[in-house]
Order: C-alpha cells, then structure tokens, then sequence
C-alpha cells in the first residue's frame, strides 16, 4: 500500500483553494515579504513537485505572519507537501494542529482526511507489525464518523474495507504458522477469529478450510464435516472447498450429506457454536 491516493490532491485543492531527508537543502533563509508572496512561491513549488522545499515554504508563510488568513491555508498546504514527501509524521502533526487551532473550519474534514491517508500509507506488510493497520484503522473510521456525507468519507470506507482485508491478513499469517508447527488450537482461535471479526474479507474460505485442516489433525472430525459444509454451501467453486473436500475424503469424513442439509438456520446454528 504504498500508493499514494488520486484523491488527494484534486481534494485539497478544492478545498484549499476555494477557501526528504536525502534530498536537496529546503531551509527557507528569513526574508522579510508580503503573505501572499511566499504562499505564492511555496505554491510554485509545489506545483513543480519540489514538495519538501514548498512544506518549508508555507511554514514561513506561518512563521512571518502566524495570524494571517494566509497562515490559515498555509498549515494545511504544509500538510499535504510533507505527505507528497512522504514524511508522515509531519503531514499528520501539521494536520493535527490545524484541527486544533480551527476545529470549526469547513476545511476540517480535509485534515481528518489527510490524517487518515498518513497512516494507511504507513501500513507495513502482514509479516510486520500491524500498529500502524490499526491507527489507519481508527483514524479513517472517524472521517466516516465525522464527516458521512463528505467526498473524503467516500474514499475512506474503501481504505476500510482494504485495511480490514490487511488485518485479516495478518491473522491468518499468524494462525498458518501455528498449524505448520502443529499448535492447532492457537490456528483455530487465529482462524475463527477472521470470521468473527473479519467476515466480510476475501480470506474467509481459505480460513473456513484452515479450520478444517486443524480440525482434521485434532481427530475432531463432527467439526471439521460442519466448517466444511458451511464452506461448501456459501463457497461451492472455491479451491478451499476443493481442498477440504479431498481433506475429508482421504479421512473418510462424509461431507455431502451435510451441504445436501444445509440450510439458513443450519448455517446460522453452525456459526454460531464453531466461532462464536
């Protein structure tokens, strides 16, 4: 996820607008000179990509005339320059002071927004640590909390839905080692807990067979002929299915007859003892 979101600058443009380390030396020397003039110069920059010379440029903008409505769209504008850089954390403190000194301004949204986009394009890969899964998580369910009519709401339920599908990732990375290991009880709580938390995902059928290779290993094979079923009911094409279902014939285990059976309440009964 490293991708940087198409929405954000025609996004803030709108609404700026209508209200790295390794680089090159961006230090702005004092010079006296009009608001306009340096937010004029910082724009330009911006515009010709140089983003952290124009971070550095709207921070003068603040630093010569802190009270200015052009002090106002320059904390703002510095935010999103230091998140073209890719300097997060800047982007996010830059945001973050905005809300706090103009919690009532109509740009306010974009801030919460541009917070938002930091974190989730800090999210590291299912084999690190999800920290920062989880602050993108929080910080783009308060955009739709806040704002749930807004444009940047629209943008951020999607990254929702992605960021869910990453932590669901991550668990079934963690519960495939517990099985290769053979700590199936450990796999099944990582397994079913993708259900239970996290059962609108794309990892559901690969977890459903998990449960059921666990299952299988254990001896506990009513468990894995009922995970099965479910699985073979609401994913019938699947390769998971295929799988657990050359599983269970290779053990013996009669699976037919229970999707056959299957039904709503059946379904909803099974769901509701297997995973809680």
């Amino acid at each position: 996820m490293t991708l940087k979101s198409r929405l954000v600058v025609p996004l803030l443009l709108s609404a700026v607008l209508a209200s790295c380390a390794s680089g090159p030396d961006t230090s702005v020397a004092y010079v006296e000179r009009p608001a306009e003039t340096i937010y004029a110069t910082a724009f330009e920059s911006l515009d010709r990509g140089q983003f952290p010379l124009a971070a550095a440029q709207f921070d003068e903008v603040e630093r010569q005339h802190p009270y200015s409505e052009w002090a106002r769209r320059s904390m703002l504008m510095a935010a999103y320059a230091n998140y073209e850089s890719s300097n997060y954390e800047e982007a996010i403190s830059d945001a973050q002071r905005f809300i706090s000194l103009h919690p009532g301004n109509r740009n306010a949204a974009y801030a919460y927004y541009l917070i938002a986009i930091s974190h989730f394009e800090q999210i590291m890969d299912v084999g690190r640590d999800q920290a920062a899964t989880q602050q993108a998580m929080a910080a783009l369910e308060q955009v739709v909390r806040r704002f749930p009519e807004s444009r940047y709401a629209t943008d951020a339920r999607l990254k929702i839905d992605m960021t869910r599908d990453h932590l669901a990732g991550k668990e079934m990375s963690v519960g495939r080692w517990y099985l290769r290991r053979g700590y199936h009880l450990a796999a099944i709580n990582r397994f079913q807990n993708v259900l239970r938390e996290y059962g609108n995902t794309s990892h559901v059928p690969e977890a459903l067979h998990r449960l059921v290779e666990s299952y299988v290993s254990l001896g506990v094979d009513e468990e894995a002929r009922q995970v099965a079923a479910v699985l073979g009911y609401n994913f019938p094409g699947s390769e998971w299915y295929e799988d657990s279902y050359d599983l269970l014939t290779r053990e013996g285990i009669s699976i037919g007859e229970a999707i056959e059976q299957a039904d709503p309440t059946f379904l909803e009964r099974a769901m509701q003892r297997l995973f809680g």
